[in-house]
């Protein structure tokens, strides 16, 4: 592990070697163990408070205090430490940290997906949470338009569809209606995907239709990822195969990519990589995933778990080269997957109860 070096290109041997079915590379495990270590100094910093961007420098956190957007990958870190541990004080924090989620469940906004499902996905204990939310979501779907749209709790049009409303709603909406999910997915792949190059942001106005936004740009790394990981989370709704033909188109050529790909000797984003691995191992490309992981842990990872070089908006210039509390997430959650500590896919069976904690 690095602190902060650039990744380089991967030697053949590298491209080459990869572990097979159910084996686990011989980093990963430590890998795992040093990011979740950081979880237990980062909860001891932020106490009540949700963890946003650290300084690549002092490591210290931007913090909120009812979570945003992010809120919900803070709770999931806390929970995957949980199940590591297998502690009990472990799962008290994770349990807590759900609890204040709980203001985001009728809020007006499609990133109650980011919020409950990453929140609770890892969860022994939900509190009801998932289920509220998902009904919640439900609610605000809107016929016509065929989704639940991005919402005004965030400010800005309230008709709004956007690539970052994808992930974790397609799987938390399937828990109250899978053909709803469907259908807002469904809407976000032909709008995001139906122009060249990609938009990941479109305002609907009654009489005129949907129009592209500007922001983000077409560029935006993190619009691919965010866009690859909800086709994997919806293969378990599907016959397997109806979205099969975007993957390929969405991945780029660098195992880490830049933020943005019209600036590619700008910030590179780890958390589009850490988000993209993740997808990769759902949709069962787990070479690719391992190969990006690689390059993750060896170029980017700081020996205190620390994953550097994420970049949280390039065009207003806010935490371009920092640790992101969701790179944190996706890649312990990538390389729990891989180690076999959930014991199960990323795709969860949207009907199934709260998986039992570790014994």
């Amino acid at each position: 592990m690095r602190a902060h070096t650039d990744e380089g290109t991967p030697s053949p041997e590298d491209r080459q070697i990869a572990p097979g079915p159910g084996t686990a590379p011989s980093w990963a495990g430590p890998a795992l163990a040093c990011v979740l270590a950081r979880v237990a100094v980062t909860r001891a910093k932020v106490g009540d408070r949700f963890p946003l961007y650290a300084a690549p420098d002092t490591g210290t956190w931007r913090t909120t205090a009812r979570g945003s957007w992010t809120g919900g990958f803070w709770a999931g870190l806390l929970w995957l430490r949980a199940r590591y541990t297998g502690d009990a004080a472990d799962r008290a924090a994770a349990r807590a940290c759900t609890a204040r989620l709980a203001g985001w469940a009728e809020a007006d906004t499609a990133a109650r997906g980011l919020i409950f499902w990453y929140g609770t996905a890892l969860a022994d204990d939900d509190l009801g949470l998932r289920d509220r939310a998902a009904r919640a979501c439900l609610n605000g779907f809107v016929q016509d338009l065929g989704l639940v749209p991005w919402g005004s709790a965030f400010g800005g049009p309230r008709l709004t569809a956007r690539v970052d409303g994808l992930p974790g709603m397609v799987p938390l909406l399937a828990t109250a209606d899978p053909e709803a999910a469907l259908s807002h997915l469904r809407r976000h792949v032909d709008l995001c995907l139906g122009t060249r190059p990609p938009r990941w942001s479109w305002r609907h106005d009654p009489g005129a239709g949907w129009t592209a936004c500007t922001d983000p740009s077409s560029g935006w790394s993190r619009g691919r990822a965010w866009l690859l990981l909800s086709l994997a989370e919806a293969a378990p709704l599907t016959d397997g195969d109806e979205f099969a033909d975007h993957v390929g188109p969405l991945l780029t050529k660098h195992l880490v990519p830049p933020a943005d790909s019209a600036h590619p000797s700008g910030p590179r984003d780890t958390s589009a990589a850490a988000i993209t691995a993740l997808a990769l191992l759902g949709l069962g490309h787990r070479d690719r995933a391992i190969a990006i992981l690689k390059a993750l842990v060896d170029s980017h990872l700081t020996s205190d778990g620390r994953l550097l070089d994420g970049c949280y908006d390039l065009t207003a210039r806010t935490a371009v080269r920092h640790e992101l509390i969701w790179g944190d997430f996706f890649l312990a959650y990538a390389l729990a997957l891989l180690t076999g500590l959930r014991g199960q896919d990323i795709r969860p069976d949207p009907s199934a109860a709260p998986a039992a904690p570790p014994s």
